[in-house]
C-alpha cells in the first residue's frame, strides 16, 4: 500500500467487517467517521486495484487471503533473535486449511493422555473430518461398545482394534460394535 492512512483505512476495514460483505461506502463512511462517502470511494478503488478486496456474487469483500496466522518462510531457532519480518511467507487461515466452515468438519477437546505419544495432549482441541471409514494408522474419532473414544484404529487379518499412544493404557478391542465417526485431522493447542 502506498501511504499510511490507506493501511491504516484497510485495516480499520477489516477489524470491523471482517469477513463479512463490505456495506455501502455511505456505510462505511458513516462507521469509520468520514464525512463523505468520496473518501471511502478512493480508498476502495486503490485496495481493489491492489486485489485487496474482491469481488463475489455482486458484494465486495475483503480478499480472504488477507485473514488468518502469518507463516513465515523460515524456521525460528529457540535461540538468538532474528528479523521475522524478512522471512514472511503467506497468511495461513486455519479455517480454510482445515475447511473449518464444511459440515464435515468438526472439533472438541481432548481429556486424559492416552495419546500424548502421537502429539495430543489433554486440553489440545482436535480438528476431525467426518467420515465412515478409515485405514490402518489413522487416528480416529470412534465409538466403540457404549463409548467416544480418540485411539489409532488399528487392522491386520480380519481383525479391529484402537491402539492407545501411551503404554499405560490397554488396547481397546471391541466387545459388540466398533463404528468410525471421523478421522483427526490437525490440532490446536493453547499455550
Amino acid at each position: 500500500m502506498a501511504s499510511e492512512k490507506q493501511k491504516k483505512f484497510f485495516e480499520n476495514l477489516k477489524k470491523l467487517y471482517g469477513k463479512e460483505p463490505l456495506p455501502s461506502y455511505e456505510k462505511i463512511a458513516h462507521d469509520l467517521g468520514y464525512k463523505h462517502k468520496n473518501s471511502v470511494w478512493q480508498y476502495f478503488n486503490k485496495l481493489k486495484e491492489e486485489n485487496l478486496i474482491c469481488e463475489k456474487n455482486g458484494r465486495f469483500f475483503i480478499s480472504p487471503s488477507e485473514f488468518g496466522a502469518i507463516l513465515f518462510s523460515s524456521s525460528v531457532r529457540a535461540g538468538f533473535a532474528s528479523v521475522g519480518e524478512d522471512y514472511i511467507e503467506k497468511r495461513v487461515s486455519l479455517d480454510e486449511s482445515f475447511d473449518l466452515d464444511n459440515p464435515s468438519t468438526f472439533m472438541f477437546k481432548v481429556s486424559g493422555d492416552s495419546m500424548v505419544n502421537a502429539g495430543i495432549f489433554d486440553g489440545d482441541t482436535v480438528i476431525v473430518k467426518k467420515c465412515s471409514a478409515a485405514k490402518d494408522g489413522d487416528i480416529v474419532l470412534a465409538f466403540v461398545d457404549r463409548g467416544y473414544t480418540l485411539k489409532r484404529l488399528r487392522m491386520k487379518a480380519g481383525k479391529v482394534w484402537l491402539q492407545p499412544e501411551n503404554p499405560d493404557y490397554p488396547v481397546i478391542e471391541p466387545e459388540e460394535s466398533l463404528t468410525i465417526f471421523g478421522i483427526a485431522v490437525g490440532i490446536s493447542r493453547k499455550l
